[in-house]
């Protein structure tokens, strides 16, 4: 029998909601620039390295039951592999990325026409955005990271595309450039008016930011500068099974602990390129 103070600090029981993904196939993945600090062309690739890891995140998300889209890669576009970049999807309307660099300007249009075929209601932006890599959903609140890609001005933007509110989060240290790297909301789903359950890493915000976020998600998950060096917080969650960094030890206790299933995945060849299994995973939030 259960004793009281099991009972007491039992972790909270989740749950797994289907979703909806597109990914892009890293045939042409290489790194012959640099627009982030993770990246140094000097450095050997393996593309079909690439390719492989890519393909066991992808048969995960399909074992799991989750419906994924693909976008087909682009030669000369070795970043498209990381579609969270490629737009921000709420109820079936997407927000295309402006980049800020010229590296992954020509990626803009791809995403753009795929939403159109698909039948997305499909946003041209005006400010410098990129994506789901700067904007997450967090319960009816936009995320909106800034400091190194997305500007302010994109936070207004997306804020009236949508009609929620957002709230800007800048970030300070370079190698979390995006906001996807220094944040992973673990809840999808939530009942309307309340906070999903948020992982982040301190020291990749300014002051004013971390005092935000411990207003806003008091009950977040504060991970280690050892677990986010590694991109653990780069991770998916569909409310249970969160996909997360083999390297991110302390993180992967930190989900168990909260009732949340982590799942490794191993992508350190992408991660030669800045980016992990949230980069590679844009959401399709499709209308109700």
């Amino acid at each position: 029998m259960s004793t009281p103070e099991a009972a007491v600090t039992a972790a909270p029981s989740r749950t797994a909601h289907h979703r909806h993904y597109l990914m892009c196939r890293p045939e042409y993945f290489t790194v012959n620039y640099s627009i982030n600090p993770w990246m140094e062309p000097a450095n050997p690739t393996d593309t079909a390295k690439a390719v492989a890891q890519w393909q066991k995140l992808y048969d995960l998300y399909v074992e799991l039951g989750h419906d994924v889209e693909l976008i087909d890669p682009l030669p000369g576009y070795p970043d498209m592999v990381y579609t969270a970049n490629g737009g921000f999807v709420i109820d079936g309307r997407a927000y295309v990325p402006k980049f800020r660099f010229v590296e992954r300007q020509g990626e803009a249009p791809a995403f753009a026409d795929w939403f159109r075929a698909a039948g997305y209601d499909t946003i041209e932006p005006q400010e410098v955005n990129e994506g789901e890599g700067d904007f997450l959903l967090a319960g009816d609140v936009i995320l909106a990271g800034t400091g190194f890609r997305s500007t302010g001005d994109s936070h207004r933007e997306v804020g009236e595309v949508f009609g929620r509110e957002v709230v800007t989060l800048n970030l300070v240290d370079p190698r979390f450039y995006h906001l996807d790297t220094a944040i992973a909301v673990l809840d999808p789903v939530v009942p309307e008016g309340e906070h999903p359950t948020i992982a982040y890493l301190p020291g990749a915000f300014d002051d004013a930011s971390r005092e935000i976020l411990e207003e806003r998600f008091p009950d977040a998950i504060l991970v280690s500068d050892e677990d986010g060096a590694v991109f653990g917080l780069n991770s998916s969650s569909d409310g249970y099974n969160v996909i997360i960094s083999p390297r991110a030890k302390g993180f992967e206790k930190q989900l168990r602990d909260r009732g949340y299933n982590p799942i490794t995945v191993d992508l350190s060849e992408l991660l030669l390129g800045g980016g992990g299994i949230k980069c590679c995973t844009l959401e399709l939030r499709d209308a109700e």
